[in-house]
């Protein structure tokens, strides 16, 4: 299987195809990625053959494709799946090559959305095309599903088409979100976003006692948020072996604490406002909380525990649950051994810190692993994505979904 993947996918169709994705903008916000969905459809009916591509609309800017892929017999559905939309391209930054330019240039291919995601679209792209080329090797459906609003949380993408697309559904889901060749990821942690507000009666800061301060309250609200970071876990023991495992691998790459940080509760405070001047004494305040869970623990359980305190207010803006496949399981095992192969030494299996589209399919019970190339300079100027990484990423996409397809 390998050396039919090895001599079908090619390195520089990969590297056109991305360029290609990049040179259309699809920035969220403000999330119009109508144009890029357009590009991509282009692009999967012209290398794909006999692929059936349906496009799905579902809101303002909003531009979803699933795309199909039939073998001659029944068998298992393989999903790949990416996001169009981008972090906006932002020319303010000094960016010293063309943002939408694809320049490539000693091995790397510059652009706003290289490593978050079209890159790793392109690598799902030569998978499903090779599939298609080689049907009488597996039996069953492949799938590329294509969301247009991941940045924004994906309610209006990959959501939309797992409640409405029955082929978005599959045996197994395979994401080429932004992460490490090196570095397969079978889950994510969950996360609330809070808003605390507090009142408070206004003074003169020399009449304290004429007056309640807001920031006062805010602050000891923070303080016990604060201490949410002390909650205790209880992760199933290979999620927690795993997280182990990986560290000499995973954290070289990205940076070192990352073992602590999946295994436990974070609290980031994004946001303070409240206040005019100092000598008043403010009647509100408020603040923004980012609280990311581990596997192991339930935003219930988290939610039960924040602060309850006169004149303060607690938000749940977001919530989402940690999530994740069990290592053990067959698609991991396989597409670990299916990066092994491809890159000829080993590849650590862990968690993701950050979250993902690969959320919506885990809540959906669907088996989903995330494995990407690594996101030099995401968000900022000269994003880049290296070009072998590319062609590694498509290898393994592409022996991964055969293995699964074939067994």
């Amino acid at each position: 299987m390998l050396d039919l993947v090895r001599a079908g996918i090619d390195e520089a169709r990969l590297v056109a195809w991305t360029q290609r994705l990049v040179e259309t903008a699809s920035p969220n916000p403000p999330g119009d990625v109508r144009d890029a969905a357009d590009v991509a459809a282009a692009l999967i009916r012209e290398v794909v053959p006999g692929v059936v591509l349906t496009v799905h609309d579902t809101g303002p800017g909003v531009r979803n494709l699933v795309a199909v892929v039939r073998s001659a017999g029944p068998g298992r559905r393989v999903v790949f799946n990416g996001h169009l939309d981008t972090f906006p391209v932002n020319e303010a930054l000094p960016w010293t090559v063309p943002p939408l330019g694809g320049l490539l240039r000693d091995g790397r291919l510059y652009g706003r959305g290289t490593a978050d995601m079209k890159g790793g679209i392109a690598c799902s792209i030569a998978a499903l095309a090779l599939l298609a080329r080689h049907r009488d090797r597996w039996r069953g459906e492949a799938v590329l599903t294509l969301a247009g609003d991941e940045e924004s949380m994906g309610p209006l993408g990959t959501k939309w088409l797992l409640d409405n697309v029955p082929e978005a559904r599959g045996d197994a889901v395979i994401i080429g979100d932004a992460g490490s060749p090196r570095v397969l990821r079978f889950g994510e942690k969950g996360f609330l976003w809070l808003e605390l507000e507090a009142e408070g009666r206004a003074a003169h800061g020399a009449h304290v006692h004429l007056g309640d301060n807001a920031l006062d309250r805010l602050c000891a609200g923070l303080d016990a948020v604060r201490a949410l970071r002390s909650l205790a876990p209880n992760p199933p023991a290979g999620v927690t072996a795993a997280i182990a495992a990986a560290k000499p691998i995973s954290e070289p790459l990205a940076g070192a604490g990352e073992a602590e940080v999946l295994g436990s509760v974070t609290v980031n405070i994004g946001r303070i406002e409240g206040g005019s001047s100092p000598n008043l004494v403010p009647a509100s305040a408020r603040a923004g909380v980012d609280i990311r869970l581990p596997v192991g623990i339930s935003c219930a359980e988290v939610e039960a525990a924040l602060p309850h305190m006169p004149g303060l207010t607690v938000r749940v803006l977001r919530r989402f649950e940690p999530n994740h496949t069990d290592p053990a399981s067959g698609l991991v095992q396989r597409a670990a051994a299916a990066a092994r192969a491809v890159l000829g030494g080993d590849c650590a299996v862990n968690m993701r810190v950050g979250g993902s589209d690969s959320r919506w399919f885990r809540m959906a019970g669907l088996p989903t692993i995330v494995y990407g190339p690594t996101p030099h300079n995401m968000g900022g100027a000269d994003e880049y994505v290296l070009v072998e990484e590319l062609r590694q990423v498509a290898e393994v996409h592409a022996l991964t979904a055969l293995e699964m397809l074939s067994a």
